[in-house]
């Protein structure tokens, strides 16, 4: 669990970002996983979170990846819902 503040607003962006590439049409986890690797060097180049900090936010990055139910659309889990999938 993030605690701290700067590292969380981070959490916030990148976690938007992925939603938003998905929506794009993204939807393969190595393109996301490429743009993550990209993110979280910048943060390591210019110092803007401790080491410790980005480790952390990798991790919880990582398991919003890698869970599928972040990137459904809610149309499609209505559509779940009324068949009876859910």
């Amino acid at each position: 669990m993030l605690q701290d503040a700067i590292a969380i607003r981070h959490y916030q962006k990148i976690t938007d970002s992925l939603v938003e590439m998905s929506e794009r049409g993204y939807r393969s986890t190595d393109e996301m996983r490429l743009f993550l690797d990209g993110y979280l060097s910048a943060l390591r180049v210019t110092n803007a979170v401790e080491v410790h900090n980005i480790h952390r936010l990798e991790e919880e990055v990582i398991r919003f990846l890698y869970d599928s139910s972040n990137f459904a659309s809610p149309y499609e889990l209505e559509m779940e819902v009324e068949r009876g999938d859910r």
